[in-house]
């Protein structure tokens, strides 16, 4: 149960965009309309996104006197810790705009999915995409909308 709230609340933090009709996707009618309503297009962990190792362990025998006949919560504090990813991979987009030279804050909103992280890097690659946008404003002016 915790592998399964954390590895959970990692996908809700890197995979689980919601879509829906708006300005930024004019695309998808009629406005309002969720698009990203099943499996074929919202992203949930599978089961190669869970990791190699993983490692945990319980406290045996602690007392909690706080909780009813001293249980200890297992659901909702393993699906937050999954957030650690996020900001695990905040730190390593942080670690690649610093070898382009740009050390500035910089926005990063959850879901972290694979455009997001690539377009966060602001480095060579992500400015060419971005086309006229001068090299070091890119990161400031850029936020993707989504992966569809």
């Amino acid at each position: 149960q915790i592998e399964g709230a954390f590895i959970q609340g990692m996908g809700w933090c890197t995979l689980e965009e919601m879509i829906y009709g708006d300005d930024d996707h004019a695309w998808i009618r009629p406005r309002g309309r969720t698009f990203t309503s099943g499996p074929g297009t919202y992203k949930i962990p599978a089961f190669n996104d869970v990791p190699q190792e993983f490692n945990v362990s319980l406290m045996e025998d602690v007392e909690n006197p706080f909780a009813v006949h001293s249980s200890k919560a297992i659901g909702e504090p393993p699906f937050f810790l999954g957030s650690t990813v996020f900001y695990a991979i905040k730190d390593a987009i942080r670690a690649a705009r610093k070898d382009s030279n740009i050390d500035d804050y910089f926005e990063l909103r959850m879901p972290a999915t694979s455009e997001r992280i690539r377009m966060a890097c602001a480095d060579e690659i992500a400015n060419e995409c971005l086309g006229s946008i001068s090299e070091h404003s890119a990161e400031q002016k850029f936020q993707p909308k989504g992966s569809f």
